[in-house]
């Protein structure tokens, strides 16, 4: 069993910064593709950032603001938000895959998503 954890989110004034911190804990052998998504109230979830042995990827609407990073040691990726604006406001969701054992599949697992609201 796997269970991913968020934290770090919360209430910002447009131009601030936060950083969220999702850690995967479990039975786990590997782990390859991290990725924040993102959904807001009426709007379909959408990818914001992903990080995997490949490089990084990030939406138009997040780059040169955004930076995602992880910690392998850890099983940890890391979203650092900054110039945050009031559209940056949803939900944040973690995605994973991990491999449980040497010879089993890969498999997507989901954060509990966690707030980020923007407003002065």
């Amino acid at each position: 069993q796997v269970e991913l954890v968020e934290s770090g989110g919360g209430l910002v004034q447009p131009g601030g910064s936060l950083r969220l911190s999702c850690t995967a804990f479990g039975s786990i052998f590997s782990v390859n593709a991290m990725n924040w998504y993102r959904q807001a109230p009426g709007k379909e979830r959408e990818l914001v950032a992903a990080i995997s042995n490949g490089g990084t990827n990030y939406a138009d609407s997040v780059k040169d603001r955004f930076t995602i990073s992880r910690d392998n040691a850890k099983n940890a990726v890391y979203l650092q938000m900054n110039s945050l604006r009031p559209e940056d406001t949803a939900v944040y969701y973690c995605k994973v895959n991990v491999r449980v054992a040497v010879r089993s599949s890969e498999y997507p697992y989901w954060g509990q998503g966690t707030q980020v609201t923007v407003s002065s």
